[in-house]
């Protein structure tokens, strides 16, 4: 059961089934959300269980989800959350799913299986992608130098070397040594954009830019790391990043609700609103912004029905043939699975707080992060081996996880963050929430399918 945050209070949450109807939710008072909170519907089974044949899932599988899905309810009800929803996914299809609260408070519209989230980092996979895509193709090798490709970056001040020490594997992996957020210098004001909006502003910041550790040495998060290989791509290409990564990645996938930035006005009725509450009382942030020239670093969203797209190519399908050419034109099987290879270990606890399993391991591939149990790796003495990302930008938080093992996977967003109090914790703290559900599934769901 997902562990309870302390000195916290727990209620109910919204269930909605891919295999029935939506069932009519009744509304309940919500304390700190500031709107009525939806009660579990479902059609028939243990709530938010999607009906397979017989045999298909392992037995133990209802019950501990029926445990989950209370426990996700009670969680983002006593924290004081708007909206989020889970899904679970097995051969790419989906098993379970909860959907809880409200997509957007003004208009009444509950979150649901059409619900646009947006993925922040978790846009830094597609980049990732798109980079190997040129690697196999013979555009580029990991193990150039950055500033081949981007010779502005010569202007960097690296006390550790020449800056052509810096390669795109480095960039790919966080381990290059530059600094973790895009703009270092204050920021935040309302009249401020959220982002630098052009490259002539990153390439304005670069002389006043250092290394920070002798690369390819540790990891260290880096979000301009990231916005160098959207550049590298768009210089390779001559499209725009959010126009390479729309034709050659999403309309393969029939990605075809997913888009960067502002949202199409088709899609609008979908688009789920973000919420910083204060005081118990959520503040609106707006539908959409601009995440300007930081694109190929946070500027996705999409339904989570459109993300099950992503995973089921990220699991694969080896059981046909004409699916899996599909996704070969994508990225080949062996590229992905280059791409979870640890390139760097990551020291310190997954999540701080002490949820997360005891053995938890952190490694970081090629713009994935790799999470192990157990004593050996890929699940050899017992223990799990998940490939995945979160997300968090504005009040939008996300993680995705797979196992390429079993071949199931996760996925989650939510959409409000508390204001910092004097005293620095926030209510709903949506970090908090994020990392209580992933080490519950951890736990109790995907150890089910070893």
């Amino acid at each position: 059961m997902i562990k309870q945050l302390t000195g916290l209070a727990l209620l109910s949450i919204v269930i909605m089934l891919v295999a029935g109807t939506q069932g009519a939710a009744t509304a309940a008072s919500s304390p700190g959300a500031g709107a009525a909170a939806p009660e579990p519907v479902g059609t028939g089974g243990p709530e938010g269980v999607i009906r397979r044949g017989p045999g298909q899932r392992p037995a133990q599988f209802d019950p501990a989800w029926e445990q989950v899905q209370h426990s996700f309810a009670h969680l983002l009800e006593e924290q004081g959350m708007v909206g989020g929803s889970l899904w679970f996914f097995e051969d790419g299809e989906p098993r379970a799913r909860e959907m809880y609260g409200f997509a957007d408070l003004e208009t009444g519209r509950r979150v649901d299986e059409d619900t646009i989230f947006h993925w922040g980092s978790i846009t830094k996979t597609f980049t990732g992608i798109a980079i190997m895509q040129l690697r196999d193709r013979g555009l580029l090798s990991l193990d150039d130098p950055v500033v081949h490709y981007i010779p502005e970056l010569r202007q960097v001040h690296n006390p550790f070397g020449s800056m052509r020490e810096i390669t795109i594997r480095h960039l790919m992996s966080h381990s290059s040594g530059f600094r973790g957020p895009t703009w270092p210098w204050g920021g935040g004001e309302d009249w401020q954009p959220h982002e630098p909006t052009s490259w002539e502003q990153i390439v304005a910041m670069l002389p006043y830019t250092e290394i920070h550790f002798d690369p390819g040495t540790r990891w260290s998060y880096s979000n301009p790391g990231i916005i160098f290989l959207g550049r590298i791509i768009e210089l390779l290409t001559g499209d725009d990043y959010e126009v390479y990564v729309d034709k050659n990645v999403f309309r393969p996938l029939e990605m075809h609700r997913a888009y960067f930035d502002h949202t199409p006005n088709h899609l609008l009725r979908h688009r789920a609103n973000n919420y910083t509450v204060v005081d118990g009382v959520p503040q609106a942030n707006g539908l959409d912004f601009d995440t300007g020239i930081t694109v190929s670093n946070g500027g996705l969203n999409a339904p989570i029905t459109d993300m099950a797209k992503y995973l089921a190519f990220l699991l694969g399908a080896p059981d046909d043939e004409a699916l899996r050419m599909r996704y070969d034109v994508v990225l080949q099987r062996s590229t992905l699975e280059e791409m979870w290879k640890a390139e760097i270990e990551i020291a310190g606890p997954v999540s701080p707080g002490g949820t997360d399993p005891a053995d938890l391991r952190q490694s970081m591939g090629l713009t994935y992060f790799i999470l192990e149990t157990g004593g050996g790796t890929g699940g050899e003495t017992g223990g799990l081996r998940l490939i995945g990302h979160t997300g968090s930008q504005k009040a939008y938080f996300s993680f995705f996880y797979i196992d390429p093992a079993t071949r199931t996977a996760a996925i989650a967003a939510f959409n409000s963050q508390g204001a910092p109090a004097e005293d620095g914790t926030r209510q709903p703290d949506a970090r908090a929430v994020l990392n209580t559900v992933r080490a519950t599934l951890l736990e109790e769901i995907f150890p089910l399918f070893d």
